[in-house]
Parts: C-alpha cells; structure tokens; sequence
C-alpha cells in the first residue's frame, strides 16, 4: 500500500512540474525555433500521457494484487498484449520522429531564397571569425600562406585577389532582422560547433568540409554564440555574439564597414 501511494505521489509531483508557468527555454526568435518548440511540447505532452497512464497503471497493479494473506497465484504471459504494446511503441516514436523531420529538412536542405545574406563563419581555436562579401557580392581568394590573426587575416584573403579587398571581417556576426542568412561554415583546424540557443541551431563545423546553415532570425537583439563541441583546453572562452539588427541599421552598419574595408 505505501509503495503504491508513493509511486501515485512521485508521478503527480513530476505531472505538477511540467504545469509551472515559467518555460525552461529561452525566448524563440525565429520561426523555425517556434516550430522546435511546438513540437518539442507536443511530443512532452505524447509521453506525458504515456507517462501517467503507466504510473497509474503500475500503482493499480500494485493494489489490485497486493498481499492479503491469500494463497499466492501463478500468470502467464499474455503475447498478443505484449506484441500490441510494442507496436503501439514503434508506431507513436517513429511518428514523432519522421513528424519533425519537416523542421529538420527546412532549415538544411531547403533552397536559400534569391535575397538571402551569405556570410562565412571560420572557427578556430579559440575564435569565431566572419566574412562578409563587398558590393561585388563576391568572396575574394583565400591563399592559406597569408593567413594571419595579428594583422586581422583569419580568413587568409588574398592581397592580389580585387575581388577580397572590399571584404569585411569580424568577430562579431550582424544579421537583418527578417531576412534570410545563409552561413557557410569552415574550421580551420578541429571540430567546433555553432549555437546559438534561441534560433534553436546546432551544427558541427568540420576541418576541410564548407557546411551552409539558413535562418531568419526576427527579433533584434544581441544573442551569445559559444562553441558547443569540446575543442582543445581553451574551448570555454570559444564564444562570440549574433546580433540581430533592424534592417535600416543593418544597411547602415554595412554601409560603412564597406567603406572603411574600400580604404587603403
């Protein structure tokens, strides 16, 4: 009787949790981290169920045939509840599982729109860099032998190279809100990855492997963008900033950092 109560009282406490009105993630901005969180609570909301009618079950089981001094009784096996049960398991995880994978495939392989801003994101121990093409719309040529982070070169863009010299770099990533960004992500040396919590994106950034990432990123803000895969002894200072920024600010800040890179 004490363990059934217990067991009653330890599964309304963990349903009680879930009831509180405060959310446990940090505000979505961007529709794509909507759509996560939407399905993250559907799919809390699935095994909530199942959750609370296993534990009411369970605490049935324990009542129902708990010791009352009775002569002890011998079951068997019941195999066609037993192959329901298992069915009705795979059926609702792999419903879950392919009814998320829109959100998935729509961030990786959708299409970029015609009007989306691609940027290149270098990671490096311990250091996030970003490039932004000139007015040409055109990265420049990269040459390995001219890399050089002293002199504000991470990327190694060619000095021969018209098309890189009205590149921007930065450590800091600026998006338009409400429009396309494309990244085009490179590590130079190991595995990084980048995160940004509130567009709910993680992705692996590979040595020798250019990997794109799209999102719409809609309320302005500044948001921290720290490298999520463990990357050598100086990997908790790997951390940078996303900052959204109104589209008429955006235009300007672009606006004059493309002047400041067209001076010699």
């Amino acid at each position: 009787m004490a363990i059934a109560i217990l067991i009653a009282a330890l599964a309304g406490a963990t349903v009680a949790l879930f009831f509180q009105p405060r959310w446990w993630f940090p505000d979505a901005i961007s529709a794509h981290a909507k759509a996560y969180d939407a399905h993250f609570l559907f799919t809390l909301c699935v095994i909530g169920a199942i959750f609370v009618f296993a534990q009411g079950l369970l605490t049935w089981v324990i009542l129902r045939y708990r010791d009352r001094g009775q002569a002890p009784s011998a079951h068997e096996g019941n195999n066609t509840l037993e192959l329901v049960w298992t069915s009705a398991t795979a059926v609702v995880f792999l419903g879950l599982a392919f009814a998320g994978q829109g959100i998935w495939a729509g961030i990786h392989l959708d299409a970029p729109a015609a009007n989306a801003l691609r940027v290149e994101v270098l990671a490096k121990q311990f250091a996030w860099s970003y490039r932004y093409p000139g007015p040409d719309g055109a990265f420049g040529r990269v040459d390995t032998r001219q890399i050089d982070d002293a002199s504000g070169n991470p990327f190694g863009i060619d000095a021969k190279d018209p098309a890189g010299r009205d590149d921007i770099t930065g450590a800091i990533l600026r998006v338009p809100a409400g429009r396309q960004v494309e990244l085009l992500l490179k590590s130079r040396d190991v595995i990084h990855n980048f995160f940004v919590r509130e567009l709910r994106l993680k992705q692996d950034v590979v040595p020798g492997i250019t990997i794109p990432l799209r999102f719409t990123a809609d309320t302005p803000g500044s948001y921290e963008v720290p490298c999520s895969e463990l990357c050598g002894l100086g990997h908790h200072q790997m951390r940078s900033s996303l900052v959204v920024m109104a589209p008429a600010d955006f235009d300007a800040w672009l606006q004059e950092a493309q002047q400041k890179a067209a001076q010699p």
